[in-house]
């Protein structure tokens, strides 16, 4: 007889508190602390954070990081963690995983935000040349600096804040750090976002440069069937670190306590 592997969680953090569950997905860099702005603003909620796979403290997890991959582990570590009642809230890469759950229909879920997210399909913008130079982001403390302090934010962040995400940028496996730039951004996820049946909000940053307002509307929005929009102003692609207020409130008003 032999004896079955255990199966490896990526490493999640579960505050319990009133329901439902606000499940949050970080962004390709990010890591479970990404969230820990919007989360102080949630008192009292039932909160999850995990480390993708290939991230952090789940940086050890073997490739591959698909997003195929990427949302079975959401879905593992949700039955992990006992989550049976909840509301997915994915940033960016993160909101493309978002997507690919709820078009599974799960168990329990009760509906999706979608922060700065990946769109259903790819915008035009993202062709190999751009691919190629995005996969290379986060090759020094100096390309990470860059891309954070020109490309990600467009507000000043305080510095405690810039040092996590310098370091979070540079917690990654190389199956991590290259899995999206090279195949998940460009990946076409129409068919399966059109299968989603829960409500969702769709959250824009004013001034994002990695997935403009336009890019949501047009290569998100009509694939969702049942989604409401909203811009927060001023700021740039990292909203749950620019604007957590802005986005605590906005994801309350979506999914209150029950």
């Amino acid at each position: 007889m032999t004896a079955t592997q255990p199966v490896l969680l990526p490493a999640y953090d579960h505050r319990p508190g009133a329901g439902p569950t606000l499940v949050f997905l970080h962004y390709w860099g990010g890591s479970a602390r990404t969230w820990d702005l919007v989360v102080d603003r949630l008192p009292g909620r039932d909160v999850l954070t995990f480390d993708f796979r290939g991230w952090s403290r789940s940086i050890g997890l073997p490739g591959p990081c698909t997003l195929g991959q990427l949302a079975d582990d959401t879905l593992a570590v949700l039955a992990g963690a006992g989550v049976t009642d909840y509301v997915l809230v994915g940033h960016s890469m993160g909101g493309k995983v978002a997507q690919l759950v709820a078009a599974t229909r799960p168990a329990g879920l009760r509906g999706i935000v979608l922060v700065g997210s990946g769109p259903a399909k790819p915008a035009a913008q993202i062709t190999p040349e751009y691919q190629e130079a995005l996969s290379h982001a986060y090759d020094s403390d100096e390309s990470i600096a860059g891309a954070r302090d020109h490309i990600l934010t467009a507000t000043e962040l305080p510095a405690s804040i810039k040092a996590q995400i310098a370091t979070d940028s540079r917690a990654g496996a190389d199956a991590g750090r290259t899995e999206w730039p090279l195949h998940g951004i460009a990946e076409d996820i129409t068919e399966h976002t059109r299968l989603i049946s829960v409500p969702a909000l769709v959250v824009a940053g004013e001034n994002d440069q990695v997935e403009p307002v336009d890019v949501l509307r047009d290569n998100l929005v009509p694939y969702l069937p049942q989604a409401e929009f909203t811009v927060i102003p001023a700021t740039g692609h990292l909203i749950p670190l620019e604007a957590p207020a802005d986005l605590a409130h906005a994801i309350t008003a979506f999914a209150p306590a029950a």
